[in-house]
């Protein structure tokens, strides 16, 4: 998120030395990622931890985080040394509440993230295309979270329902609750076909998957290309994965099965959608955080529907 939260920076700190028995003396809120926050953990002048608080309602319990990080763990500790796996706690754990919260640790690295778009060149192709299959090939360690659709079948009913009254929210809610509306018949076709391609999930092999490999959660280090925020992670039908790769145009580095990419990316437009609904029907004030949602809420809206163009 690009705001910090309503939570102390001496408050992080505490947490992590309490936790994790770490020795740092400074903490930096990062405006990156967006719906959780990261600040960089420092000792003496020199970054040592990079540390997460994922909001716990929708999509996260802080049990699912706890096996979500428990799992990359052992993917890490298994040989995947592109698994940026979060580090236990003194208590044995990976998470730690914190603000009604989860909070866990990664090590800080050094490097550049990808980008923030699609793949750019055929070598980081190969790449993610070879890390994605070695993780897919891995036996899905104990415990690990499975996938289930993150969007209702009633939801296109149960949003026309909330469009039905006023979203004078703040700066965006009308124009969040207009484009809605407008695209209302087009978000219960994409639902029902969601819905549809969900039902055939289960036949197709179930493996390890990131659920959100794409170039913001990849960073270059040591000319390594690394998958960094696990907590997405879940068993899932392969193709939860290389949505990136398929729009980049490296499909033929993967064979995927194209039911499976569609209902992958109809989750994606669906979850960003419900998202920001419940967002700008609630009171906001026009942070840059609120300016960014509605950017990606109209893109999501008026993007053209999945097709097979790349082969």
């Amino acid at each position: 998120m690009r705001e910090p939260p309503d939570v102390s920076a001496e408050a992080v700190l505490d947490a992590v030395r309490s936790g994790w028995a770490i020795d740092v003396d400074a903490v930096e809120h990062l405006p990156v990622g967006f719906g959780v926050h990261h600040w960089r953990v420092s000792y003496a002048g020199v970054p040592r931890l990079f540390v997460t608080l994922d909001s716990l309602g929708r999509r996260h319990s802080a049990e699912s985080l706890e096996a979500a990080y428990t799992a990359a763990g052992e993917l890490a500790a298994g040989g995947l040394e592109f698994v940026v796996g979060s580090m236990r706690n003194r208590q044995g754990q990976y998470t730690a509440p914190l603000a009604g919260g989860s909070l866990s640790c990664v090590p800080w690295l050094d490097g550049e993230p990808v980008g923030s778009g699609g793949i750019d060149s055929d070598r980081l192709a190969q790449q993610n295309a070879e890390a994605l299959a070695r993780l897919h090939a891995t036996t899905p360690p104990a415990g690990i979270p499975s996938w289930q659709p993150r969007v209702r079948e009633d939801f296109g009913d149960t949003l026309a329902d909330t469009l039905r009254s006023p979203w004078q929210t703040g700066p965006y809610g009308e124009r969040a609750q207009s484009a809605l509306a407008r695209r209302i018949d087009a978000i219960r076709r994409w639902t029902d076909s969601y819905h549809e391609l969900a039902r055939r999930a289960a036949e197709h092999p179930w493996v390890p998957t990131h659920g959100e490999p794409h170039t913001a959660n990849q960073l270059v280090t040591d000319q390594v290309t690394v998958f960094v925020d696990w907590e997405s992670l879940a068993r899932a039908p392969r193709e939860r994965d290389p949505g990136t790769l398929v729009g980049s145009g490296y499909a033929k580095l993967l064979a995927p099965n194209w039911d499976m990419i569609e209902l992958f990316d109809l989750e994606w437009r669906l979850a960003e959608l419900a998202q920001y609904a419940d967002w700008f029907a609630r009171p906001h004030t026009g942070t840059d955080s609120d300016r960014v949602a509605f950017e990606d809420l109209t893109e999501e809206l008026n993007r053209p529907d999945w097709t097979r163009t790349a082969t």
